[in-house]
């Protein structure tokens, strides 16, 4: 740390201190997620001075996440830029003393444990819960601390998850919803401070873990709703569950590879996001010369965005894509086949 002067202010908090600035300048941070609870977490982290901060990301900047990604502006989404590289660029003129790796990447079951390697914790900004058992799966079978974040409308949830000292995610939700059973952001819609409140809990939770302070951590799921300023705390006495798949029995579902989809509607938006198996490359300037220049909307060194069928297509290096216009995952992974190989 080269200077503990810009980080005067958080060290004059008596609950915080210099030793634990310290610690947190020596630590590492996976945040999985840099959309809009990512973007102000990542902000707020980098801002108190984290040692480390891993942006892992599958998705790139549009307009209408602009209402509550607090990162991006107008020219990101013009140009469609992947939102990792696009938060590490911007939150590198924020912070220059903090480490910064942009990870343009899916997480899936091939990848998560080499992708949540190696850190202190591991903070959740996604909006699935697939990815989030993920998550929870590494982090138990490593013992890695992270931290459950989800908002929508106007309500925020965090959840602080040791392993081996608290209920782990699927100690208390046992299954994932199945599909249509719960809102999403687009039938619920979402508000930016339902976001900024929860990043910002979430960031608080983290740094007392990073700076040391474990005694002063909350216990239990936390829901916050800025609309009607209520807030509310369950599970806050949970035992872990000694018959839980995860924490209780080490069967890491979620980490088997047929468990990943190969194509999953995203949240609030008619689009479908396609994955690849582990390995794929795609040659870019190869697949925009094999679709001419007419289909072409947008070629850059991490995408290629074409139209075809009536539907716009975004192909990433590692193969996989983002098909807009589509909500059936079958007749998406089709069109992908089509159009750049099965």
């Amino acid at each position: 740390m080269s200077d503990l002067e810009r980080y005067s202010r958080q060290i004059r908090f008596a609950g915080f201190g210099e030793e634990s600035q310290r610690r947190l300048g020596a630590s590492r941070v996976a945040l999985v997620g840099v959309g809009a609870l990512g973007s102000v977490a990542s902000s707020l982290l980098v801002r108190a001075g984290v040692g480390e901060l891993r942006l892992i990301d599958r998705d790139i900047v549009e307009l209408h996440n602009l209402q509550r990604q607090m990162l991006f502006d107008e020219e990101d989404a013009r140009s469609g830029a992947p939102k990792a590289e696009a938060a590490r660029r911007k939150l590198a003129l924020t912070n220059s003393d903090v480490r910064l790796d942009a990870r343009i990447s899916d997480l899936n079951p091939a990848n998560a444990e080499s992708l949540l390697s190696g850190v202190d914790l591991i903070l959740d900004a996604t909006d699935n819960f697939e990815t989030r058992y993920l998550v929870n799966d590494v982090a138990v079978k490593t013992g890695t601390p992270w931290i459950y974040s989800a908002a929508l409308g106007a309500e925020g949830r965090i959840m602080t998850i040791l392993p081996g000292e608290t209920p782990c995610l699927r100690c208390i939700f046992p299954d994932a919803p199945q599909p249509g059973e719960s809102p999403t952001c687009e039938t619920a819609g979402i508000l930016g401070p339902a976001v900024a409140v929860t990043a910002s809990m979430q960031v608080a939770e983290a740094l007392k873990l990073l700076g040391g302070r474990r005694d002063l951590l909350r216990k239990g799921l936390l829901a916050i709703d800025v609309w009607q300023g209520s807030w509310r705390e369950s599970f806050a006495t949970a035992p872990r569950r000694p018959g839980c798949p995860a924490c209780g029995l080490k069967r890491f579902d979620y980490l088997a590879p047929e468990s990943s989809t190969s194509g999953v509607k995203l949240c609030g938006r008619d689009a479908v996001h396609v994955s690849a198996p582990a390995g794929v490359t795609v040659d870019l300037p190869a697949l925009a010369a094999r679709l001419g220049p007419g289909s072409i909307v947008l070629a850059s060194d991490h995408f290629v965005r074409f139209h075809v069928e009536g539907r716009e297509v975004t192909v990433f290096r590692d193969g996989r894509a983002i098909i807009k216009g589509l909500t059936d995952p079958a007749a998406a992974r089709s069109l992908y086949a089509k159009y750049v190989g099965s």
